[in-house]
């Protein structure tokens, strides 16, 4: 004969399950970080195994982390302030939007720009441009939003911007003011902690700072660090706080699983900074916006194109007394280097550029043509018809005077070139442009001299 239970029974039963249901889970999200990309879209090119490119990065994030992991730069997305630079930066902005970038912090570059051209960028990003302590130096007020607060499982969390005065304080743009971090964040953590239930902070500083920062204000329970003089090489933990960082011109890239408890708390998972070599090949849609920014200074004048512009830091009154007069200038005299020139890579080094539809860039033609930025050496109207290629006066400097002398028949010469050295040659080869750059093991593969007399 079977016993029949009590309805009281039965609805404790439901009561549980339903409290069971209703307890709050765990959001778990992969945040993913940058910083000092530096209007890296992609490899330069001129090397091969060059790392890094956000080409890279939207092939790396396709491959290794889950299509809804939110992505953050820590500052330095921008290559500088010049009016290329600022064009570049806006295919910058596209390439991240497409790769689900939540926020920007600003960082050393950006913070050198006037106000209001960082202003004005900010207000055409397609992605928040923030800082907690980037001020209008007129009013004392933030110039941009403090932070952007995003949904996820119904937790809000917070990324907040900031930048360390000391990075800043030589380069700051006209118009801005720099407030002390840990003064910011004393007066905004009571609001932010109102608006958001976990928060991140993304700091544009140092290793140094970031350790006292996490033990300041245990209530960023993750910190990323934008301006180390190393990627991290383990997860950190100080206080409550997770420490991770990145650098390097977007040839790595940091990542964290996290798992966020309802209290406010986080754990983490997996996590590494990768590093964005061969292995990943270029997403073609972010090469793409490479060319269309290569298209936009092919077809513009710029700043660089205006002798005025190059003549702007000259003492008054004061000029070089040599100008550039090319290298064909050079070789009749000079035959046996001429002969080492020709040969060795440098005397085609434009030609490459053309090949990469590069050669309109001015941010790789000086390295490529003979003075350019320089007052009388390459502009860019002159296209491939002088003063190209890595030429004699790319290293030995402008010649018209000696050339001058010698057919003239002054004798002596009174006109000398300075002595050269590793450092010349280091303007241009210099990191992963060498890797590293040795000059016991490249000077023989142009060794010249002195023509015999």
């Amino acid at each position: 004969m079977s016993r029949r239970l009590p309805a009281a029974f039965f609805l404790a039963l439901l009561l549980c399950a339903c409290r069971q249901a209703a307890a709050p889970q765990p959001t778990g999200m992969i945040l993913f970080f940058t910083a000092q990309t530096h209007g890296r879209l992609t490899p330069c090119g001129c090397f091969t195994g060059q790392y890094g490119g956000l080409s890279r990065l939207k092939t790396a994030l396709g491959h290794d982390l889950p299509a809804d992991a939110v992505g953050v730069d820590l500052g330095d997305a921008l290559e500088g302030g010049e009016d290329y630079q600022l064009l570049k930066y806006k295919e910058v902005l596209k390439a991240y939007a497409s790769m689900n970038y939540a926020a920007l912090n600003v960082g050393r570059t950006e913070a050198s720009l006037p106000a209001a051209a960082l202003r004005r960028l900010a207000a055409e990003s397609p992605i928040p441009l923030v800082s907690a302590n980037l001020l209008d130096a007129a009013t004392g007020k933030p110039l941009l939003p403090g932070w952007v607060v995003i949904n996820r499982g119904g937790l809000r969390i917070a990324f907040v911007g900031v930048l360390d005065p000391k990075v800043a304080q030589d380069s700051l743009g006209d118009g801005l003011a720099v407030e002390d971090i840990e003064t910011c964040l004393g007066r905004i953590v009571p609001q932010l902690k109102q608006s958001a239930d976990v928060l991140v902070l993304m700091a544009f500083t140092d290793e140094t700072e970031l350790d006292q920062l996490a033990r300041d204000f245990y209530e960023f329970r993750v910190i990323l660090g934008g301006d180390p003089s190393q990627p991290a090489q383990s997860l950190l933990a100080e206080n409550q706080s997770l420490i991770y960082y990145t650098a390097n011109e977007s040839k790595s890239f940091g990542w964290l699983n996290l798992t966020f408890g309802a209290d406010g708390s986080v754990t983490a998972g997996d996590h590494a900074v990768t590093l964005l070599n061969e292995r990943y090949p270029e997403d073609q849609s972010v090469v793409a916006l490479l060319g269309d920014y290569r298209a936009q200074v092919r077809g513009v004048k710029l700043s660089i194109d205006d002798p005025a512009h190059l003549w702007a830091d000259e003492v008054p009154g004061a000029h070089a007394g040599a100008t550039y007069v090319g290298s064909e200038s050079c070789l009749g005299c000079h035959a046996s280097a001429a002969m080492v020139w020709q040969h060795s890579a440098h005397s085609h080094a434009f030609q490459d550029l053309a090949a990469r539809d590069a050669d309109a860039d001015p941010s790789c033609i000086g390295c490529h043509t003979v003075g350019f930025g320089m007052p009388g050496g390459y502009r860019r109207e002159y296209g491939a018809s002088k003063l190209t290629a890595v030429g004699c006066e790319s290293c030995h400097g402008p010649g018209s005077i000696h050339v001058a002398q010698r057919q003239s028949g002054i004798t002596p010469v009174t006109f000398h070139f300075r002595p050269l050295a590793a450092g010349d040659c280091m303007k241009c080869h210099d990191g992963e442009f060498s890797r590293p750059f040795d000059w016991d093991k490249l000077w023989p593969q142009i060794q010249h001299g002195k023509e015999p007399m």
